[in-house]
């Protein structure tokens, strides 16, 4: 059995909770981290020494890093869905651009707007500083944009794939975040796309921006 650590509310496990189910794999979770049992114990650095989730614990074998554990799952359990993480080498690339980008440009450009307006985080409420994420946030969502309307699908392609469960999760963020953003026609699409998936349904569209 699949042993998932970390507490339902962080995107980064629900990103492995939603590839699980895609994947039709069973797990049992765990909670860990902020409101739960802390990541500093030394029973959790001693399998992360980042001390953050999720980690993965599959028999005797332990990963972290959320984007390179829904790789593994899907590499290693992906033979009934070849789709979700093709194996040609240009569209397997493409599916990793659009991971890649999520991770760093566009979690990068969210924090701080999120941090200060959704999670109301003392240390993310200087509105100089909001104004900027949310400036970059909306450049990389206008990015996303125009790739969607070229798709008319997914950000790989016409179907979806892998590196549609991180950035999914991040337009989740944005619809939840309260800001006057502007409309994304082929966004919102995507989103509502996104809808149809029971994966999505129970771990990104849940409640939890």
């Amino acid at each position: 059995m699949i042993q998932i650590l970390g507490k339902a509310s962080s995107i980064n496990v629900r990103k492995v909770l939603w590839a699980c189910d895609e994947l039709g794999l069973p797990y049992e979770r765990e909670d860990w981290g902020a409101g739960f049992r802390p990541t500093s114990e030394p029973e959790f650095v001693a399998l992360n020494p980042n001390a953050l989730v999720p980690v993965l614990r599959d028999g005797d074998f332990t990963l972290w890093e959320s984007n390179s554990i829904i790789r593994y799952l899907a590499n290693q359990y992906g033979g009934s869905t070849p789709s979700l993480y093709p194996a040609e080498p240009r569209a397997r690339a493409r599916c990793d651009q659009w991971i890649d980008w999520q991770a760093s440009d566009l979690n990068g450009a969210w924090r701080t707007a999120f941090m200060g307006l959704v999670r109301q985080h003392p240390d993310h409420q200087q509105p100089d500083a909001i104004a900027r994420s949310i400036a970059d946030w909306t450049r990389l969502m206008r990015v996303l944009e125009a790739l969607l309307a070229d798709t008319g699908g997914y950000v790989a392609g016409p179907a979806f794939t892998l590196a549609d469960i991180p950035v999914g999760l991040s337009v989740n963020r944005w619809f939840g975040t309260p800001f006057a953003a502007p409309d994304l026609p082929a966004v919102r699409a995507y989103f509502d796309r996104l809808h149809s998936r029971p994966g999505f349904q129970a771990h990104g569209n849940n409640g939890l921006p």
